[in-house]
């Protein structure tokens, strides 16, 4: 019995041995072959993950590294760009108070309803889900009880704090690697004309509805924020969520890459000039979809007619939730990520 037991662990060694050496392997030709692509998407995707980025130091220099990152980041804006809030018009009749039985309540979340409809995007490295919101005064930030050191709530927790009937992950939070900070957002947080985050006169990447329901994305102060009549909003800083679109103008990429970041699992949201909300995530980091791109974010966005559009936390953070359900598949063996803010869809 003691020598099967022996030659089973053997068995598992060597095989699992045999799999590290294979990955490195792997790895090892991505990084020091002959496609350049390759070598910058392994580069970019690792790096944006807080628990895979060592992984680029096993066979580059840092110096290596940062400029790998350095030439495939989206475009940064300067401070003081604001998008233009006259770009948007919002017919009355979409944000006026509307009779709840005229709204039936689905209960299957690929199903539609005359303000909600939710459908598959799909690329050649990634598949996701994009929620189509016509009334944009029902789009708000929500967040956890209180933000503090500690562990925040699944995007489903929060949607289910306020009522809420739908929503994807918000701004980003304290992230060292766990998820022992994941209660504490970065930057700038208002939810419902509250700010509940923030210095008053620090700059910071802003994306956020106004009193008008109209999706402000700028590079602001939080009192100009505040001054604008922001009545939502977080903050994202450039190299996680970047601006996807302004004023109709796409953010590019510099002329030495065509990629705009790693492969990875995204969160993004926008809006139509009609005033529809397009709240998008893309799964990654799973055998049938990789992952996008910043720039292929901006490629969705345009396709459903993004005026402005800014991405959102990413990686194992990207969630989406529908009638209490996730109905994308969130790259975490253990579940979605937990956040302190969420973008979530108000009941009729």
């Amino acid at each position: 019995m003691k020598k099967i037991i022996l030659r089973f662990f053997a068995v598992v060694f060597v095989t699992l041995l045999l799999l590290i050496v294979g990955l490195y392997g792997v790895m090892w030709i991505l990084v020091n072959g002959p496609s350049a692509a390759a070598k910058q998407q392994f580069v970019c995707a690792v790096q944006e993950s807080s628990a895979m980025g060592w992984l680029a130091n096993l066979y580059l220099s840092q110096q290596e590294i940062d400029e790998i990152l350095q030439k495939n980041r989206m475009q940064e804006v300067a401070q003081g760009t604001v998008s233009d809030v006259g770009l948007i018009n919002i017919p009355k009749e979409e944000t006026s108070e509307q009779d709840p039985e005229q709204q039936p309540a689905v209960s299957d979340p690929e199903q539609t309803t005359p303000d909600i409809q939710i459908e598959e995007v799909t690329g050649t490295t990634y598949r996701g889900k994009i929620m189509i919101v016509k009334d944009p005064s029902r789009i708000f930030v929500g967040t956890v009880e209180e933000f503090k050191e500690g562990t925040g709530k699944v995007v489903a927790e929060i949607a289910k704090r306020y009522g809420a009937v739908g929503g994807i992950n918000g701004g980003e939070f304290v992230d060292m690697g766990s998820y022992a900070y994941s209660a504490m957002p970065v930057g700038c947080v208002i939810s419902q004309g509250n700010v509940l985050a923030g210095s008053m006169d620090e700059v910071y990447n802003i994306t956020g509805f106004n009193k008008d329901n109209v999706l402000v994305v700028g590079k602001m102060t939080l009192r100009q924020a505040i001054e604008m009549g922001i009545r939502d909003c977080v903050h994202t800083l450039h190299e996680t969520g970047p601006f996807l679109i302004i004023n109709g103008e796409p953010l590019s990429v510099p002329d030495t890459s065509v990629y705009g970041g790693g492969k990875n699992p995204r969160t993004a949201i926008g809006q139509r000039a009609d005033g529809s909300v397009l709240l998008l995530v893309v799964d990654g980091r799973q055998a049938d979809s990789i992952g996008a791109t910043f720039k292929e974010l901006v490629y969705i966005m345009q396709e459903y007619g993004a005026v402005n559009a800014a991405a959102m936390d990413g990686g194992t953070s990207t969630q989406m939730i529908y009638n209490g359900e996730v109905i994308n598949s969130p790259y975490s063996p253990t579940g979605p990520r937990t956040c302190p803010t969420a973008y979530l869809v108000a009941p009729n």
